[in-house]
């Protein structure tokens, strides 16, 4: 069953720039609010640079750990 819904002109027009070529307002909607799995996402890395970053993240979560580790507690 289909709804009427109002929109402002502004969010009329940022939903209008973001419809895909050939894709319904709803379609676009569900895609905008539907969560994209890592797969889904184009990508924007070349390989090196996104096992660089995936490398850097993991030295800065052990190095939280670590620092985590080291604490103790106060009493």
């Amino acid at each position: 069953m289909a709804k009427t819904i109002a929109l402002s002109d502004e969010v009329y027009e940022m939903l209008s720039k973001a419809k895909m070529k050939g894709e319904s307002f709803s379609d676009a909607i569900r895609r905008l609010l539907e969560r994209q799995k890592i797969g889904e996402i184009p990508k924007i890395l070349e390989e090196d640079e996104a096992k660089m970053i995936k490398e850097l993240i993991k030295r800065q979560k052990e190095a939280e750990m670590k620092k985590c580790g080291s604490l103790t507690p106060p009493f």
